[in-house]
């Protein structure tokens, strides 16, 4: 088993006053590259942005982005036809930017901050057609075991679909409550965040936003220290 760890105090900042970012791995002004990605992981942001503020009118192609709101609701509008949709504490979304599309995303709440994880995957299909879905999942449907939120396309896995062969999932943990994760094969790796919560996985202690790099190994156990949320992208390292 490879890990590489990452301390939440290691990641790179930007406070561009409306926003406050935190970047896992090389984005924007911060670049290090020991960092640049996991695997087909290229980017994991932890996002705080003000009431009403956000990000105007840009383009992207050829990548898959996910974003997670963890607090607050995010509005969102795009080049494909979707006029301010609303994505909430407790949704997920997906856009597979394909051959181009423009988009923006803003804080939808005029009296709250918004708290999200944006992540950018590499995709295995360049140039496909634009696509953008959304989708609740229950908390309640990952307490203690793993609850999937995005899959690949190829697949009838459960969860949102991106071109890549790739998983996200989460999982909500008591204190003392382990959990060995299995993964789709060998040759992937799986990022690990910490949304919250302290736990331990192969002598690697983990709290609040800590992540940790796992591979050359298709499972792994999560000790739990006290209560924790995890999120693990699981994503071909080649």
């Amino acid at each position: 088993m490879k890990t590489i760890l990452h301390k939440a105090s290691d990641r790179g900042f930007a406070n561009h006053g409306w926003l406050q970012a935190n970047h896992s791995f090389s984005f924007a002004q911060f670049y290090n590259p020991e960092k640049n990605q996991f695997g087909a992981l290229r980017v994991l942001n932890d996002d705080v942005i003000a009431p009403s503020m956000g990000f105007s009118t840009h383009p992207h192609d050829n990548m898959e982005i996910i974003t997670i709101p963890l607090k607050g609701t995010l509005k969102h509008k795009d080049s494909m036809g979707n006029k301010w949709e609303t994505i909430q504490s407790g949704e997920v979304q997906i856009m597979s930017a394909g051959s181009g599309l423009m988009h923006s995303e803003m804080n939808a709440k005029t009296d709250e901050y918004l708290s999200l994880f944006q992540i950018w995957i590499i995709p295995n299909k360049t140039n496909v057609t634009p696509r953008y879905d959304q989708r609740f999942f229950n908390a309640e449907d990952r307490q203690g075991k793993l609850q999937t939120i995005v899959s690949s396309i190829d697949n009838q896995d459960e969860g949102l679909k991106i071109h890549q062969d790739a998983k996200l999932s989460r999982i909500d943990l008591a204190q003392g409550q382990d959990y060995t994760y299995k993964a789709i094969s060998k040759s992937h790796g799986t990022y690990i965040m910490t949304i919250s919560g302290d736990v331990v996985i192969n002598d690697n202690d983990l709290s609040s936003r800590d992540a940790l790099g796992v591979s050359e190994t298709d499972s792994f156990t999560i000790n739990t220290k006290s209560s924790a949320q995890l999120l693990f992208i699981e994503v071909p390292m080649a």
